[in-house]
């Protein structure tokens, strides 16, 4: 596969030379800051034809010599129309004017209209940052991954859970990046907030079907976050304050239009608010967050641009006790244009997730444990511009992990007593390639391929092991050791994609996505919700990788010239090798994990109605996803298909902003969605004084808690006049819970003082919420002058 795509690097190069159309090619960017703008729109005119500029604002326009008219747009700017006279390849950067600010419209879209019903792209959504900041939030804090899940298909198995769910996968069947590096833990707070600073955001893409062949390793979705590139041409400094923590964002120019900056962190407050009411003896309680986002871009030349960017976060707990865990990650990218339709982005990045946890009041007794995970790789994507109907993207990657499971050491008395596992080893090669091809006005179809080698590697003990009865764990045959770098187990697998786009007519089309997913790593939990100490390990010579394939259909329809936008996508998804666990297995520090695990098959299907009104005073969204999610594994539920622990039947999301006029806006969200399915006993029995609940017929996930349904609110208010040019702030009341909805989260049996058996419901949050936070932004620039 690497030989091929190779091959075809020299054609493209080659053909990009003996064209007899010319291009116009270069960059679409924000003319305040100089920041480029991803998915920008710019249409020849008299050709009836244009393009999209790509992640890094790229684009490139292949046609006859003449002289045309270019129209560039993107939401929340200010079209720009360009009269050029083309006699040869030209190189031409279209910069844009923000409209948002001072008008008294919301844009709830981060597309230009139309986009669809004309992108071949289906259930996917691009997320507009400026409307996350509009949403109601927990506390008044933005969430990118809380907003996300008022979206179809995305769920959440409740309040305080990390990650999220999508078409019925598991939290681990997301690939969450930022700039591109993993993260493996996108939550503060166990799941109230994410990692993501808003004010480092520049742009966020779910996509959950459909998936492009440059993408893979996980299941059910991508979650793309691309960070700002930093202002390079005026120093600005955003930040805000609220009830348990604040954040400040500093960017600008090093030199202007050449080298900028953008350094963005956030610290919690809860200990420091705390402290005066706690007792003596959680004096030295610890509970905080704390996250530094950066990042550094460098325009050479024309051809050439070096960004780096880094994250570096962590969450602190302990009162007697250490329990803190976070997750580090850094990229360096280098975009080169070979010419002007063969664009190429290496990236190398690094990705640590690690906990750590301890017990003890001295150094003769205690316990430690720490537990990380470490990916790097290398990996060089291409994009060839053929021309307005036809464009490849291409590309090669190789990836190394490093998984600690358990470094744990026990000490009594002095004498330390080492438990720990023996680190895991794996690596990774992956090439592909794709094309979109416009074959007329009415059909588009985009179709490739993934392949990958997945390698499981020495050092390290690895096993056989034998065949068991349901319910007992599988013996151990043979221990093996192995050397550095030796190949235990390999898989390869190919991945086809593709996807189609019928126009029906300017308003409506119809599209068609399949494509198959291949997941090497697994998520190790075997609790109601992820915690930060689930155990992340690779598909081994025992644990084989998870297999998923997935087909959807839609129907999408733009009503009152594009002012409503409707969608209808129905989808099913098979799934292999699902894993769980047998009754009584032990996940942590346990040598013979695998001897517990058991496997068999997922199925997710369903359908998504999507509504949304995408301009104007009153706007918002309505989703409704009616899905189910189910497996079948050997041994559990009688050999039958249950419902998984995150399927919601029903799952309502209603989303409201109004604009009353410059200074103030009201917005809302409301959420109804199925209890998730639970496990409750059918009888029970008494030992040795103990009332033990038991499950007489051994189902699995037969029951369900209580609905859960939920409403917020939001007013901001904006005290600035249109004269304030250096300094712009605005006030967010928010209520979260207003109705003091107690949710369910859980529902476990437990007895009553009188000895009866009784079912008790835990809630995470029971009450109404309120909070008040102030969000600022500084432009020094304006202030001098």
């Amino acid at each position: 596969m690497i030989k091929i795509i190779g091959i075809i690097f020299l054609i493209l190069i080659q053909s990009s030379y003996s064209q007899e159309n010319i291009t116009i090619s270069g960059y679409i960017k924000d003319k305040s800051s100089g920041e480029t703008l991803i998915g920008a729109s710019i249409a020849v005119k008299e050709l009836q034809t244009g393009a999209y500029s790509n992640a890094y604002g790229f684009y490139s326009i292949s046609i006859p010599k003449g002289k045309y008219t270019f129209i560039t747009s993107y939401v929340g700017f200010e079209s720009l129309t360009k009269e050029i006279n083309l006699t040869k390849s030209i190189k031409f950067d279209f910069e844009l004017e923000n409209s948002t600010f001072g008008t008294e419209e919301i844009v709830v879209t981060a597309e230009k209209e139309d986009q669809n019903i004309k992108s071949i792209e289906m259930s996917s959504i691009a997320v507009n940052t400026e409307v996350l900041k509009k949403m109601p939030a927990l506390l008044g804090e933005v969430d990118v991954i809380r907003s996300i899940q008022l979206l179809p298909g995305v769920s959440t198995v409740g309040e305080g859970s990390t990650g999220f769910n999508v078409r019925g996968g598991g939290i681990d069947q997301n690939l969450v990046l930022l700039d591109e590096a993993p993260v493996y833990n996108s939550s503060h707070l166990f799941g109230f907030f994410s990692v993501f600073n808003p004010d480092a955001v520049k742009d966020v893409k779910l996509v959950k079907g459909g998936i492009d062949a440059e993408y893979g390793g996980r299941l059910s979705s991508i979650l793309d976050v691309r960070l700002k590139e930093g202002n390079s041409r005026k120093f600005n400094i955003d930040g805000g304050v609220g009830a348990i923590f604040s954040r400040l964002a500093v960017e600008g120019p090093i030199i202007e239009d050449k080298v900028s900056f953008l350094v963005a962190g956030r610290r919690s407050y809860i200990d420091v608010l705390a402290k005066p009411f706690l007792s003596d003896d959680l004096s030295d309680s610890k509970f905080y967050f704390y996250d530094l986002t950066a990042k550094a871009n460098w325009k050479i030349d024309d051809k050439n641009t070096l960004f780096l960017s880094g994250y570096f976060g962590r969450d602190i707990f302990g009162s007697g006790f250490v329990f803190n865990w976070g997750s580090q990650t850094g990229t360096l990218r280098w975009n080169h244009l070979f010419n002007d339709k063969l664009f190429s982005n290496l990236t190398y990045y690094f990705s640590n997730y690690d906990y750590v946890l301890g017990f003890g009041d001295d150094d003769q007794d205690r316990f430690d444990w720490n537990s990380n995970i470490v990916t790097q790789s290398l990996k060089n994507d291409f994009t060839y511009f053929q021309n307005t109907n036809s464009i490849f993207n291409f590309g090669v990657e190789a990836i190394y992990y490093d998984f600690e499971p358990g470094n744990a050491v026990g000490k009594s008395n002095g004498i330390s007593v080492p438990i720990s596992l023996d680190h895991k080893y794996a690596g990774q090669l992956a090439a592909y390639i794709g094309h979109e091809w416009d074959i007329s006005d009415l059909l588009t179809v985009k179709y490739g391929i993934r392949a990958s080698y997945f390698t499981f590697l020495g050092p390290g003990k690895y096993y056989d092991l034998g065949d068991t009865t349901s319910g007992t764990p599988k013996p151990v045959l043979n221990v093996y050791e192995s050397e550095d770098y030796e190949n235990i187990a390999d898989y390869i697998n190919f991945e086809p994609r593709f996807s189609l786009n019928y126009s029906l007519s300017d308003v409506n089309s119809v599209k068609l996505s399949y494509n198959r997913m291949v997941q090497y790593l697994h998520l190790v939990s075997n609790t109601a919700a992820a915690t930060p100490l689930d155990l992340w390990t690779p598909s081994t010579n025992n644990l084989q990788p998870q297999l998923a394939d997935q087909i959807a259909v839609g129907y999408f329809h733009n009503f009152d010239d594009n002012l409503y936008e409707t969608s209808i996508e129905v989808f099913y998804k098979d799934l292999q090798n699902q894993i769980a666990y047998r009754d009584g297995a032990d996940v942590l520090l346990n040598e013979y994990l695998e001897a517990d695990l058991i496997f068999g098959k997922g199925r997710a299907y369903g359908a998504e109605f999507y509504i949304k009104k995408t301009k104007g005073k009153f706007n918002g969204w309505i989703s409704y996803t009616l899905s189910r999610t189910e497996n079948k594994i050997n041994g559990i539920n009688n050999f039958d298909w249950f419902p998984t622990r995150y399927d919601r039947t029903h799952n309502l999301s209603i989303v409201a902003f109004y604009e009353i006029n410059k200074k103030w806006n009201l917005s809302s969200n409301f959420t109804l969605t199925s209890g998730t399915p639970a496990t409750f006993p059918t009888n029970g029995y008494y030992f040795n004084g103990q009332y033990v609940p038991h499950n007489a017929l051994n189902e699995r996930n037969g029951n369900r808690i209580p609905t859960y349904h939920r409403l917020d609110l939001s007013a901001t208010y904006k005290p600035f006049s249109e004269a304030d040019d250096w300094w712009k702030g605005e006030w967010v009341f928010s209520l979260y819970n207003v109705y003091n909805r107690k949710n369910a989260f859980s529902v476990y049996p437990q007895l009553s003082d009188k000895n009866i058996p009784q079912a008790i419901q835990f809630s995470v949050i029971g009450s109404i919420v309120p909070s008040v936070s102030y969000n600022f932004n500084f432009d020094i620039q304006n202030l001098v002058k």
